[in-house]
């Protein structure tokens, strides 16, 4: 599939062409790198840990493909047979998943498969997806190299950013509005035929189509994709997946219950708890048992009568159900995931939210506790427990920020005199976890927590005020002294936000995987030559400076969701947020605004690093918005200023952009320090790749 010229006349090949290319390969690259972010951990489930390395393996194969520029053979045609080679890996793959459920260094919800050989299956399938999702964008990074020899650098930098951006948020608004992973990948596979000559589209097209047919075979019917999860509506049976509810599931007797799956997994119940619909039960049918109706009974046996509460986590509405069955008048549900709510009103023969006594909320619950000023008689924290990533940026879980020291102090002060807090947990026979929840509700509270379980399951309940102590339990028993446990003593806090990480360590199956990728960005140093020399002291300030951006941007995108929550609004406006940030800067160094200073650069990151997360959080909305707003992207800005003045004096500007996208990939790598050291951490390691940018300056000048 070499690229042949005169077989047909390329879109460069016309006036400003150039630039209108730069931007649609960045479009086509950050369009397509999202949609693999997507799309693979719900194909894969293993991946759903992982995610954040897809987008460390998207800036590698892009850096690889640039360095590659004016080499042969030109590799723009093979896109979508990369596409489809990474599609087909995925698929393959879909019955291999690591090892261990209740892995020793991290708590994972998985199938076990409990033997060394899966594991080690397990780290080759991650290797050969995050090969073959970098090589997927080699094509399009190596197009992108060429293009930046055909204009002048920055306004060729320029379109660059402008059609990175560009991507990043009509993603956003495809995602926000119809999510399909078939619609979404036709995007760029289309763009890329635009682009492509007659040659290649002969191959391109039907490997495009396979592609497609492949995502659309993967896909069950019916599947809801949630900004968050894929979602699949399950027989509990284990027969064929349902195509709709009852029209009467909201009052008919005897309601039928469905599982509801994300990723492939399963994640919770949709049905009923009250036991008057179960009164003519016939034999054999399902109705709660007894254990589910007593852990949902046991805040309100600890402190009766209450006439309001709040419950986060509210997904199918169960505990929303066990509130108003207990007397409840008032109830504000939260749920992060409005997929999860809109499947629920659909689908739960509970009804509850379309009960006038329920007010829901489509929101973080960290979030909404900062937001809210209200008090509740009753608190309650639903399984709020994750299976995924809250963003690509990062290795943070969705409800990380939810169970740390300062989340559970946030819930905490949502309780009303006399009233209570009730935290419900699957800890997966992990004894160290049950411990670290009873330390964190002891530390976050002052009080020592009551608390039962139950197999797997664990209710802590925590009362402000006098309190019953349950008598006549059948199915939980209470137990005494887990707060004093130290087989918790690593507490969770907004710094380490790692509930499920048992020490502060990264967990073998990681590091394997890392060392991987990082030994590949060494070899692609010193083995990828671009055409014109070696890699000298300009390349290596563009390197740090591309590890600085990508750490700085994780870090952004962790502070601004304590800030303002972990849902997908947060992240989509950040990433924005830094590429114009970028794109500002690029243009102020064109006009001449402003001059590049790693000066300037330092002292905002002093002032980003060094204030008190805590001084923030305390601001209200509008000054936080303010701090996001204006302060972090201060050192982004400065940054990108530094960065373009280097790129414009580049002899070879290829070689400048492609170190500085590889550089990115070892930024997004050393983001898992942050499970050792904590997010203030590697404001060190930051400090660090700056330094080393500016040494490679001084000793480029001199």
């Amino acid at each position: 599939m070499h690229e042949e010229g005169g077989s047909a006349p390329g879109p460069d090949a016309w006036p400003g062409s150039a630039e209108r290319g730069l931007f649609a390969c960045a479009f086509i690259a950050l369009f397509a790198e999202l949609m693999l972010i997507r799309w693979v951990p719900a194909a894969l489930e293993l991946v759903s840990y992982y995610s954040n390395l897809l987008l460390v393996s998207s800036f590698f194969g892009l850096g690889v493909g640039v360095l590659l520029a004016g080499r042969r053979p030109a590799l723009f045609g093979w896109f979508p047979a990369l596409l489809l080679l990474e599609v087909v890996v995925i698929l393959a793959a879909k019955r291999v998943t690591l090892a261990g459920a209740t892995p020793t260094d991290e708590l994972r919800f998985m199938p076990e498969l409990g033997d060394g050989g899966a594991q080690a299956w397990g780290l080759v399938v991650l290797v050969a997806v995050f090969t073959a999702n970098s090589a997927v964008l080699v094509p399009i990074g190596q197009r992108l190299g060429e293009l930046f020899s055909r204009a002048p650098v920055l306004r060729a930098y320029t379109f660059d950013l402008g059609g990175s951006l560009a991507g990043t948020v009509a993603f956003g608004a495809f995602s926000y509005v119809a999510f399909s992973p078939v619609v979404g990948m036709a995007i760029p596979l289309g763009l890329h035929a635009l682009m492509a000559t007659w040659r290649q589209r002969l191959l391109g097209l039907p490997l495009g189509l396979a592609t497609l047919a492949a995502m659309a075979q993967a896909t069950a019917p019916g599947a809801l994709w949630s900004p968050y999860h894929y979602i699949v509506v399950q027989d509990p049976a284990g027969g064929p997946p349902p195509s709709a509810p009852p029209p009467d599931v909201r009052t008919m007797p005897n309601p039928p219950y469905f599982v509801v799956a994300v990723n492939h997994t399963f994640y919770q119940y949709h049905g009923s708890l009250d036991p008057a619909r179960y009164d003519d039960a016939p034999d054999g049918s399902w109705r709660p048992a007894p254990s589910v109706l007593e852990r949902h009974a046991l805040p309100h046996l600890v402190r009766p009568g209450a006439r309001t509460a709040l419950v986060l986590g509210a997904g199918g509405g169960l505990d929303v159900e066990a509130v108003l069955l207990h007397g409840v008048a008032e109830v504000d549900a939260v749920d992060i995931d409005p997929g999860l709510i809109a499947l629920a009103r659909r689908w739960s023969a509970n009804g509850v939210y379309h009960d006038p006594r329920v007010r829901v909320h489509a929101d973080d619950a960290r979030a909404f506790l900062e937001r809210d000023t209200r008090t509740y008689d009753c608190v309650v924290y639903g399984l709020l427990d994750s299976q995924a990533l809250f963003s690509t940026m990062s290795n943070v879980r969705l409800d990380g920020y939810v169970y740390t020291l300062e989340g559970l102090r946030a819930g905490w002060q949502r309780v009303a005199p006399g009233g209570v807090l009730s935290l419900s947990f699957y800890v997966a026979n992990q004894q160290w976890l049950a411990v670290r929840i009873a330390r964190l509700l002891a530390l976050a509270t002052g009080r020592e927590p009551l608390l039962f379980t139950e197999g797997m399951h664990l209710v802590a309940v925590v009362p402000r005020g006098v309190a019953s102590r349950p008598a006549g339990l059948t199915s939980f028993r209470q137990v005494d002294g887990l707060a004093h446990d130290e087989a918790g003593a690593a507490v969770p806090t907004d710094d380490w936000p790692f509930l499920y990480l048992r020490e502060r360590t990264i967990p073998s199956d990681y590091a394997l995987v890392l060392a991987a990728l990082a030994l590949g960005v060494v070899v692609t140093v010193f083995a990828v030559r671009p055409v014109g020399g070696r890699l000298g002291a300009p390349e290596a300030q563009s390197f740090f400076l591309g590890a600085g951006f990508l750490l700085l941007q994780t870090k952004s995108i962790t502070d601004c969701s304590v800030y303002f929550g972990a849902t997908w609004l947060v992240t989509t406006v950040v990433v924005s947020g830094v590429l114009l940030m970028v794109l500002l800067a690029n243009l102020a160094t064109i006009k001449g605004v402003g001059r590049a200073s790693y000066v300037s650069l330092f002292a905002a990151l002093v002032i980003t690093c060094a204030m008190p997360r805590e001084w923030i959080l305390g601001l209200p909305l509008g000054g936080r918005l303010a701090w996001a707003a204006l302060a972090v992207p201060l050192p982004i800005f400065f940054a990108g200023q530094i960065f373009s003045t280097a790129f414009r004096a580049a002899p070879r500007p290829a070689a400048l952009f492609g170190a500085n996208l590889l550089g990115a990939t070892l930024g997004g790598l050393c983001e898992y320090g942050s499970m050792v050291v904590g997010s203030r951490g590697l404001s060190v390691l930051l400090v660090a790749f700056y330094a080393l940018s500016l040494a490679a300056a001084r000793r480029y000048l001199r």
